[in-house]
């Protein structure tokens, strides 16, 4: 049962097809350098949290979700972090960012909650600690994936850290606007 849910929760986060997560991703990645990994870590745990508490209230039934909305949202707190990039200064918001993320982690977690109740048995801890374990470990291997091309652009081509977040922030901001019109719920 855990390799099934490790499983699926991996794929969630990085099954092409379901690209807004690695969105997210780029767009949370884009305000920092390589060498700022730990800080990274910090926030993708953070968001892991987030969606780990409302996947949870969501398949057991606690909390409502209306998924044209969530739908909707997901999108939107990609454009907001893309938003955040481009405007805020990175030292002065830690704590903000931090707590940003979470929230956002609280959306995102919802929008799996449909498919994930109609998969699930009478056993739930079990399958959900898997899955989100499978959720976090799928996000470090993007985020490191980033930092890859990141380190690379800049060591090859003298890509500096300002044009990275700004061409970054913009390229997943103006994307992730282009999926929230298409998914507006009304």
């Amino acid at each position: 049962m855990f390799p099934t849910y490790f499983q699926l929760g991996f794929e969630h986060i990085t099954d092409l097809n379901g690209y807004d997560h690695m969105l997210f991703l780029l767009a949370l990645c884009a305000a920092y350098q390589y060498f700022e990994w730990k800080k990274i870590l910090v926030l993708v745990t953070a968001f892991t949290v987030g969606h780990s508490i409302t996947l949870a209230l969501a398949v057991l039934n606690i909390i409502p979700v209306n998924a044209a909305w969530i739908e909707f949202l997901i999108p939107i707190t990609i454009a907001a972090t893309a938003a955040k990039n481009l405007i805020a200064k990175q030292q002065k918001t830690a704590t903000a960012t931090y707590f940003m993320v979470l929230g956002f982690g609280l959306i995102h977690g919802m929008g799996f909650s449909n498919y994930l109740r109609s998969l699930l048995g009478d056993e739930l801890l079990m399958p959900l600690f898997a899955f989100n374990i499978g959720i976090e470990l799928g996000q470090l291997l993007v985020v490191g994936l980033i930092f890859m091309v990141q380190y690379a652009l800049i060591k090859t081509i003298s890509v500096k850290q300002a044009h990275w977040n700004t061409v970054f922030s913009i390229v997943s901001g103006g994307i992730s606007l282009l999926l929230a019109a298409q998914r507006i719920p009304f």
